[in-house]
């Protein structure tokens, strides 16, 4: 029978994986893990199951960073600290009248996902566990936005439905969907048959 002190590394991870997913940040789980491997850690390495969820977090952080990149080489900031694209002047000139911020949001976003898979498959390796890598899988097509790299991705950017209504609903003082009220988008053609939230407008 489990006593209370054996059943709390369990509850602890499960709440911190609850956690995790709820922010939406690999890496918040990832480090609190870390904090929680010290005792795998003295006995020799990572656990089998700690080191299972490293790589599972590792290969989410890979899918969301195909996503940012392909973001970034059409509308963000042009620069050696994220490879790849060579920028799209319309669509760029279109999120500026969004948010002026906007190209360099991408960019920041963009260079920060490369270094969240990169840390966690470095941490896998340093103790000698396979790291995700998710390559086999690049099969999916680029964008032919101008801009874009011709090369396999992991998403597909061009598949994806938008929700624009944040914009205007920061811009309401009068109406609240929580409450029920539904909001217009601020691009009227976006489909929103499978919404998924992603800040901007699907480039042409």
């Amino acid at each position: 029978m489990k006593t209370t002190a054996d059943s709390e590394p369990l509850l602890s991870r499960r709440a911190l994986l609850v956690r995790g997913t709820a922010l939406g940040a690999g890496a918040v789980v990832a480090g609190s893990l870390l904090d929680d491997a010290s005792s795998a850690l003295a006995s020799g390495g990572l656990t089998p199951g700690d080191a299972a969820i490293l790589r599972f977090l590792a290969a989410l952080e890979t899918l969301e960073t195909d996503l940012w990149q392909q973001y970034n080489e059409l509308g963000g900031i042009q620069d050696n600290e994220v490879p790849g694209g060579s920028g799209n002047a319309a669509y760029t000139a279109a999120l500026e009248v969004l948010d002026s911020d906007m190209a360099q949001y991408i960019h920041d976003n963009t260079d920060d996902e490369f270094t969240h898979f990169t840390f966690l498959n470095a941490y896998l390796q340093a103790n000698n566990a396979e790291p995700a890598n998710l390559d086999n899988f690049r099969t999916l097509p680029s964008s032919q936005a101008t801009g874009a790299q011709q090369i396999g991705r992991l998403t597909n950017l061009m598949q994806l439905t938008v929700d624009t209504s944040w914009w205007t609903r920061y811009r309401s003082d009068s109406q609240n969907p929580d409450f029920g009220d539904a909001l217009p988008q601020a691009i009227p053609a976006s489909p929103l048959a499978n919404t998924r939230r992603f800040h901007g407008a699907t480039p042409t």
